[in-house]
């Protein structure tokens, strides 16, 4: 469950992504429910293959993901970034900036989205450690995008593939899928209501 609160923190800066101050938006039509099993088994099929094909990326070595990130391995202003997500501050003029709580008042990790580099989202513990990276699409913020969420080992943890602002195709690493989220539902792959988010 924390794998997928932390993915959809994704959701939320996407949301508040402008560009030239034109915000840009997608929209869906949402039919999960009423297609055909065979219907919804070629569509997981399809995004799957877009998100796991050949030229994806669905691991690092250790070693390739201390190079590619390495100047977000320890967040150099984390007492800073840490009290200002406690605080609820949601942006700075540099980054965007999402809090994580254990039972509402722990703050376990936060997260910062730089604006002159939003196709990653760095995931830090309260010691300004880097826990997880989230890879997202060149085309984004512009819908269809899609974004893969790898721990600080290189493992990948999740992928996701968003339609719209509404709708997000997601799957295990192995490429196992997990769900459908259409707003604050997540559906399964015969169309069964499964789980319902909060922070949509």
């Amino acid at each position: 469950m924390k794998r997928i609160f932390i993915l959809l923190t994704l959701i939320l800066f996407g949301l508040s992504v402008q560009a030239e101050g034109i915000t840009l938006t997608g929209e869906a039509r949402f039919d999960w429910v009423d297609m055909s099993q065979i219907q919804r088994d070629t569509t997981i099929d399809y995004y799957k293959n877009i998100l796991f094909g050949d030229d994806s990326v669905n691991n690092y070595t250790k070693d390739e993901f201390k190079k590619e990130f390495a100047p977000y391995l320890k967040d150099e202003n984390s007492k800073e970034h840490y009290m200002l997500a406690k605080d609820d501050v949601k942006e700075t003029k540099d980054a965007n900036i999402c809090a994580f709580y254990f039972k509402k008042n722990i703050l376990i990790i936060y997260a910062l989205q730089y604006k002159n580099n939003p196709h990653n989202v760095f995931y830090y513990d309260p010691y300004g450690r880097l826990r997880y990276v989230d890879v997202i699409s060149e085309n984004y913020p512009n819908f269809p995008y899609n974004s893969k969420q790898y721990k600080a080992n290189g493992k990948l943890v999740s992928a996701i593939y968003f339609t719209s602002k509404d709708m997000q195709y997601m799957y295990e690493p192995d490429g196992k899928f997990k769900g459908l989220w259409y707003k604050e539902k997540m559906y399964d792959k015969n169309g069964k209501q499964k789980v319902i988010r909060t922070n949509w």
